[in-house]
Parts: structure tokens; sequence; C-alpha cells
């Protein structure tokens, strides 16, 4: 024991600092700036690798209307923060759980329970806005420069009280106290690691701190209540309290948590902000915006306050993050029948979703045309109403809204997909080929959706070009994770005698591409089979 006490402390110590090593991605520190840690191009990949592997295990929530709703709200905040030509993706998963996070290349990710739970869009910003602060702050590239300078120094005292301990240990043993030496070599190996992990909070902390100052201004400028923020911070500790409503305890207050100093605080630069006399009107980007793709553009209006989708888009979350159709009509039916409930137009189209993904398309039907009545023209309900009818088996019918809504609505990536879909259930070679010409606008910007790619397989296997169906299919199983597949795919492709040289040196490339993904998979262990199907 006298010799292996010293040799299992000496490997918990290194494993120790191999886990600090860990979490700062292996990289050498090769600089003492937090953005000479890791290169531009190096964090780009990360957080593509990030949302690949979250996809993977089927994490993410790809839905058009949501994804066009939130990338609206980020990149309005992006646009306002201190870094507004830095590059942003966001992108929803389908957790229930209260969370959100940044990681490095500015991918920013928030769970749909987070939505779920705010009452306000200027509560979902104001998350967000904190997000966005933790990326143009350079949180993460400081968190990764301090683990990486920290480790040696705290393994060094680690070391050194061990070596003390042993060298007392010897007359304690001789004086019958045996115990003594183990007792002082567990006490130093627990004092180190606790310092690790009292400088890693304080670390946090400070910057959280950070990162609610300079969400709060972004919010100010973005045209959001200043306050959001600390309402939803409010919300979280009353939840913290009461966890009343099914939701565990929030997963966002082991990462971000909110004290009653810290809501103060948040209250009072809230108030200061919406103190100061307004610098003119705040408009949204333009199509034109470096930040903002055209299908997102926000108009030229004057933008105060949170939008007119905030209502639908927590409602269809509530309906996508369930874990089934037959779970989302059971939570329709409970808040029904809560004391005092009185349904909201949202919470009906939620129903009128849930009715319809669980075979009800005639009464969802029926409700989006009481709603439509009440709000004409609302795009939303549009889609919904275009897409029961198609769920129900009157494809004219359907067919005809969609025409409609393509005519008013052209530039609409959310429209044109759920056109294809229905179309996709039609079945025929006609519907495959007008699907593939309602996808072709898409096509540049559909690289890496996997929404697109798998509407356009559908699309172009009814139309009768398999070689494009093939390829589109294989790209839609890689951006979903399953990169084996991927490679399956294009290798089976690649040997039809029918391709022509373009057809297979596209083939080739794409192979090429993927091969050292698929090589990385096997090297850290993923077998095929844990690669997740596609989840509609």
């Amino acid at each position: 024991m006298r010799i292996l006490l010293p040799v299992a402390a000496l490997s918990l110590a290194l494993s120790l600092a191999c886990s600090a090593r860990a979490q700062s991605t292996g990289l050498p520190d090769i600089g003492s700036s937090a953005g000479e840690v890791i290169d531009p191009g190096m964090e780009a990949r990360y957080g593509a690798y990030t949302l690949y592997e979250l996809r993977r295990l089927g994490l993410v929530l790809d839905d058009p209307l949501i994804d066009g709703w939130l990338q609206a709200m980020g990149y309005r905040l992006a646009a306002a923060s201190d870094t507004p030509r830095q590059s942003f993706t966001f992108f929803m998963m389908r957790d229930r759980q209260i969370n959100a996070f940044a990681t490095l290349g500015g991918y920013i990710g928030m769970n749909a329970g987070l939505v779920v739970t705010a009452e306000t869009e200027d509560e979902v910003a104001g998350v967000m806005a904190h997000e966005i602060a933790h990326v143009s702050q350079r949180h993460v590239l400081r968190g990764v420069e301090r683990a990486q300078k920290d480790q040696v120094p705290i393994l060094l005292a680690m070391l050194g009280a061990i070596a003390l301990s042993q060298s007392q240990g010897g007359g304690a043993r001789a004086s019958g106290g045996g115990s003594q030496a183990g007792d002082a070599t567990a006490a130093a190996i627990t004092g180190a690691a606790a310092l690790m992990q009292q400088r890693q909070i304080n670390y946090t902390r400070s910057n959280e701190s950070e990162a609610d100052r300079v969400g709060i201004q972004t919010l100010a400028r973005a045209g959001y209540a200043p306050g959001g923020m600390a309402d939803f911070f409010e919300r979280m500790q009353r939840a913290s309290r009461g966890n009343s409503g099914g939701y565990q305890l929030p997963e966002y207050l082991r990462s971000h948590p909110v004290t009653t100093t810290r809501i103060s605080e948040t209250r009072q630069r809230a108030e200061q902000m919406a103190a100061q006399p307004a610098r003119g009107p705040i408009r949204a980007p333009t199509a034109t915006s470096l930040l903002l793709p055209g299908e997102f553009s926000l108009g030229a209006s004057d933008l105060r306050g949170g939008s007119d989708a905030f209502p639908w888009a927590r409602e269809r979350l509530r309906v996508f993050s369930a874990d089934n159709a037959a779970a989302a009509l059971r939570e329709y039916r409970a808040l029904a029948n809560a004391p005092g409930a009185e349904a909201s137009d949202a919470q009906r189209y939620g129903l009128a979703l849930a009715q319809m993904r669980g075979g009800y398309p005639a009464e969802a039907e029926a409700t989006l045309a009481d709603l439509l009545r009440r709000h004409p023209g609302q795009l939303w309900l549009e889609l919904a109403q275009a897409e029961a009818a198609a769920i129900g088996g009157r494809h004219a019918v359907s067919r005809e809204r969609f025409e409609a809504l393509v005519t008013r609505h052209p530039d609409n990536r959310a429209v044109r997909l759920a056109y294809a879909e229905a179309l996709g259930k039609q079945a025929t070679p006609e519907a495959g080929r007008r699907a593939q010409a309602v996808l072709r606008p898409l096509l540049a910007s559909g690289g890496d959706d996997p929404v697109f790619q798998r509407s356009f397989a559908r699309a172009s296997e009814l139309a009768g070009d398999l070689v494009r169906a093939g390829e589109a299919y294989a790209e839609t199983a890689y951006l979903n994770g399953r990169a084996v597949d991927a490679l399956n795919q294009l290798d089976a492709l690649k040997r039809r005698d029918d391709l022509d040289y373009y057809q297979r040196a596209r083939i080739e490339a794409r192979m090429a591409a993927i091969t050292p993904v698929v090589l990385e998979m096997e090297r850290q262990g993923i077998r095929p089979e844990e690669q997740r199907p596609d989840r509609q």
C-alpha cells in the first residue's frame, strides 16, 4: 500500500490534467490571446461538427417555419451585437429541458422547452442575446485558454502535496498512525480538484455577468424590451422553487445559475437601458445585409418588441417536441382543463397541428378555417390548412391552396418545402416533376439543408430522375449524421452503368469528401447502427 497509494494518486492527478486537456479540444496553447488558441477556420469546423453530432443523435428539430422564426430573431440580435460581422448559426433542439448554449464558430442552440416555457419573444430574445454575448466576448475561447493555463500549476501543486504527505507519513506509520498518509494524500487530491472546480466556477460567474451586461445592450439595440432577460431569469427562479408544469428542474440553471442578486442587477441594467432616449427608429436588416439571407429579410419597418410569429412558433414547438401526436393531444387537453383556462388562438393552432399529426385532418381543417376568419392571411395558419387537406387526401384542394401561397410568397422556404412534401404524398410522376420545379429555386442554398435534400430526393424519385434522387438521399443521410450510410449509398450509385461523365465525377467527389468523416467515426468507435435514422 505504501507504493500503490502514490501511484494511484499520481494516476488520478494525471487523469484530472487530461480531463482539462480534453475540455480544451486537445489543441496546444500557441499564444496568450484567446483568439490565438484556435484559428477562425478551426472554430467554424468545430461548430459545424458539433451540429453534425447533434443531428447524428437525433437531437435537432429541423422545421422550416421554426427555423425561419429563429433565424429572423437571431440575425436581428446579431446585427445589433458587438460583432455584427461574426458568422452565426442558430438551430433548435427538440429537447423539453429549458436550456440554450453557445459553442465555437458562432453556433448557438436553443431547446424547444425554453421557448415553450417563455411567455414573450422578448424573454427568448433575452436568452439569445446572452448567448450571442458569449460568442462576441469570446468566452468559449477564453475558457479553453484558461483550462490550458490552469492545469499545469494545479497539477504541480497536487503532486507537491502528495509528495509532502508521503514524506511525513513514514513517521506517522512508525507511531501507529498508518492511515494518516492516505488521508493526507486523499485530502491533497480532493483539495486540488476542488481548486480547479472553484476557479472554473469563478471564471464562469465572471463570464455570465459580462454576458448579461452585453446581452442587455444587444437586446435594447435590437428593439426588444430590455427587461426580457430579467423576466426570464425570474421565471427560472420560480421554476427552481415550485417546479410546476411537469418539467424537470431546468438544465439552464446548472450552466446559468440564477440568484436574487443576478436578477436584481439584470433588472437594474434593463431599467437604465429603457430610460435612455431612443436614438431614432430601429430598423431590421434588409436582404442586402451581410448577416441576413434574403429569405429571412425582416423588411424595412420599425422594430419594437417581439414579432407576431412568437405565439404560433411556441405552440408549433409544443407539438413537434412532444414524444408523439397522442402525447401532444393529451397536453392540449390538460391545458384546456386547467382551472380558469381559456384556449388562445395560438393554442387552438397547436391543437390543430396535433390533430393533423394524430390522424384527424378534418377536425384540424375546421379549427384552422375558424382561426383564419379571425386572422386572415396568417401564413402559419394557411400553411397548416393546405397541409391538412393533403393529409386528408384532398389533393386538388391542397394543391390549389399551395399554388396560391407560392404565388404570394415566392421566396419563402417554408412554403416551398411544405408544398413539395404534400406533392410527395401524391406519389405520381407529375407531382414529382412539379415538386422539382417548386424546389429548384432553393437548390443554390440547400446544400447543407437536410429538409430540402429529403424533399428533393423524393421529388426526383417520383419524377424518374433516379441518379439525382440517389445523390439527394445520400446527402440527407450524411446531413443527419449517418455518414457510413451516405457513403454506401453513393458507392452503390457509382456502380450504375448509365451514369454520364459529370454524374460520376460529382459522385466520386462527394465520396472523397465524406470518407474522412467515416474514418474518424471508425477511429472513435462509432458503429453504423448507432447512427439514428431521419426524424420527420
